[in-house]
């Protein structure tokens, strides 16, 4: 069979998309409007955004009129992924010897003439140890374009098969088990309420409601059983309603038993925070805060999942979580300090539990500890310094 001739630019170029994708985990960006370069991207990379050009360099002027396009792009791709700040690498495969290449706002310029320079560029080495190794070196075009084809079609098909068991569709059971918790204790304590549609505060304190002085005397596990109590009716509808939602999400993404860890966790965060700034005499009682609390891991979980979920992060989940913080601290009787308490339990317990394929060791640990830190701390306020 004859061999196929490609340019020698674009052997390096299939070789080096070759490498970052199957080696380094970096994913190819669709970008408008350019020509004869790729963009590749890995938000946990030690570069986040790698862009490989085949575009003729010869003077410092298209140089830097280059750099100004990559700055355009590198806006939109922070905008998209809602990050402040964003390091990338510009290879140049075409760029004249007269012009000097350097570093510039974080995007960091190399030029790159063989394959042979980019093995023998020690602080390249340095950060993707397996170059020297992994990059495809051959001058027979079809066996290049086939070994690329096959191992890139393999890298994307694994992807998304991991993608598919996250985000595809699943039995859901502990959100729809909380809700007949909930429903079932909003039954019974109507029995023993002189209004079924407005508990009375006597049957709150008898079946676990939230308060300080009951809490520091010794009755601990209030701080769990209020979450599945609920003051009215129009409470519980609100609140089932909302778990019915945002829980059914969580649970799908993250998976039962973790958003079971998650739900209970946001609950006593924000139980312990409402202690902390509740008076004594206020028995305090819903799901709300556990709610915040799956608000707030999903909000973990789409930090991580952002280059798919950033608009519905943008739109939908922090204008959702603001929104519902004005309105408790606009409307009275609203415990607004169980919101607080069980946004930053639930992101700290996502945290710590980590999501699958996503999260490093380091940031679980970082989770558990900061997680533990914060339940001691209000605790310890609660019960030595209030």
């Amino acid at each position: 069979m004859a061999s196929i001739i490609i340019r020698k630019n674009e052997q390096i170029m299939m070789s080096l998309v070759h490498y970052f994708v199957t080696k380094e985990n970096y994913s190819p960006i669709n970008v408008q409007g350019v020509k004869d370069e790729i963009w590749l991207e890995n938000l946990d990379g030690p570069y986040r955004v790698i862009r490989i050009n085949c575009n003729n360099i010869i003077n410092e002027e298209q140089y830097k009129f280059d750099l100004f396009k990559v700055q355009h792009i590198i806006r939109q791709i922070k905008k998209k992924t809602l990050s402040l700040k964003m390091n990338a690498l510009n290879i140049c495969l075409s760029l004249d010897k007269k012009v000097e290449p350097h570093i510039f706002n974080n995007i960091e310029t190399i030029n790159i003439n063989t394959l042979n320079d980019f093995k023998k560029n020690k602080e390249l080495n340095a950060i993707f140890p397996g170059i020297g190794n992994d990059l495809i070196d051959t001058k027979d075009g079809l066996d290049l374009i086939l070994n690329v084809t096959h191992d890139i079609n393999e890298k994307t098909y694994k992807d998304n098969k991991l993608f598919e068991k996250v985000f595809s569709p699943k039995k859901i059971i502990m959100t729809k088990l909380i809700i007949l918790i909930c429903l079932i204790m909003y039954i019974i304590t109507s029995f023993f309420s002189t209004d079924i549609f407005n508990i009375d505060i006597n049957t709150l304190i008898y079946f676990g409601g939230n308060n300080y002085l009951l809490v520091r005397s010794g009755e601990i596990w209030r701080i769990i059983s209020a979450a599945f109590l609920h003051v009215s009716i129009i409470h519980l509808i609100v609140n089932m309603y909302s778990l019915a939602i945002i829980g059914t999400q969580v649970e799908t993404f993250i998976g039962r038993f973790k958003f079971l860890f998650i739900y209970l966790v946001s609950a006593i965060c924000g139980n312990l925070l409402s202690l902390v700034f509740t008076q004594n005499n206020i028995i305090s009682v819903g799901a709300s805060g556990a709610i915040f609390g799956l608000m707030g891991a999903l909000l973990y979980f789409g930090y991580h999942y952002r280059l798919y979920l950033s608009n519905a992060i943008k739109n939908q989940i922090i204008p959702v979580i603001v929104l519902n913080l004005i309105l408790g601290f606009m409307v009275s009787g609203v415990d607004n300090a169980a919101h607080i308490g069980g946004l930053i339990g639930g992101y700290l317990a996502a945290m710590a539990i980590g999501i699958e394929n996503k999260s490093k060791a380091r940031d679980k640990t970082n989770g558990w500890i900061v997680l533990c830190l914060l339940i001691l701390f209000l605790l310890y306020i609660i019960f030595f310094i209030k």
